[in-house]
């Protein structure tokens, strides 16, 4: 209501122009008059209006808007922060979800890296063993190749037997038998050592495993028939030590 009042009072502040040859007149002293009664009046009204009434009322009112425009705009500028609160969560999610894509990438990476070193270590086990077979095979049958000259003279000496007379003394008889001892003995270990003879005699000829010494034309036996093996051969697995030295039948 104060301001109403303020404003009534305004409104009634009389303004007038006044003559320089009319100011000595009793009318013009009376209306000064007037407008100083007015101006008292005004002043004292002001004065007693106190400083924290209207003013502070229009100024409270006026920084409350204030903060609620700013307030207001903040939230507008800002769609998100309403959900403010759930940000860390978001956050730690993402960052678990990054992770666990690189230890993916990681485990991937390392399950291949295994599997290269297993085939590599696979490849490496297979080639010593084919090493080592390798070199077993050739030690054993150089090895082989020394003793079988000793072997067939072993053998050439028991062959005599059948020619020996009966009237031979014992003592050669028992040389002739510690010769066979011998002679199987050697067998004995390089069956062992897996060096085996060569079938030869009533097999069909083999380039590969026989030596043709000798030809015989005949109608007892197939061509190309082995019919007398004459130096036994040997081979180790599939390597051949020495061929049979063998008599082949051809037709007649």
């Amino acid at each position: 209501m104060a301001p109403e009042k303020k404003g009534n009072r305004w409104n009634r502040i009389p303004i007038s122009f006044m003559d320089s040859d009319k100011e000595d007149s009793p009318e013009a002293a009376g209306e000064e008059s007037t407008r100083s009664s007015e101006a008292e009046d005004e002043q004292q009204w002001v004065s007693d209006m106190s400083p924290g009434d209207g003013a502070a009322e229009f100024g409270e009112e006026e920084f409350e808007l204030d903060d609620a425009q700013v307030s207001a705009q903040s939230d507008a500028s800002t769609p998100g922060a309403a959900s403010s609160s759930g940000g860390p969560e978001v956050a730690e999610l993402v960052a678990t979800r990054a992770e666990l894509k690189r230890l993916e990438s990681e485990v991937k990476d390392l399950k291949d890296s295994l599997a290269r070193r297993q085939a590599d270590f696979e490849n490496y086990r297979k080639r010593m063993e084919r090493e080592r077979s390798e070199t077993y095979n050739r030690v054993v049958a150089d090895i082989a190749a020394k003793l079988l000259p000793v072997l067939d003279n072993l053998k050439r000496a028991l062959d005599t037997e059948a020619s020996v007379e009966a009237s031979e003394s014992d003592e050669f008889r028992h040389f002739l038998s510690g010769v066979d001892l011998i002679y199987k003995q050697l067998n004995g270990v390089l069956d062992a050592l897996g060096v085996k003879p060569v079938l030869a005699e009533g097999e069909q000829f083999d380039p590969h495993l026989h030596e043709a010494v000798v030809t015989e034309p005949t109608d007892d036996y197939e061509p190309d028939t082995v019919i007398q093996e004459i130096v036994r051969g040997f081979r180790l697995g599939d390597k051949l030590i020495r061929p049979a030295l063998v008599k082949v039948a051809v037709k007649k």
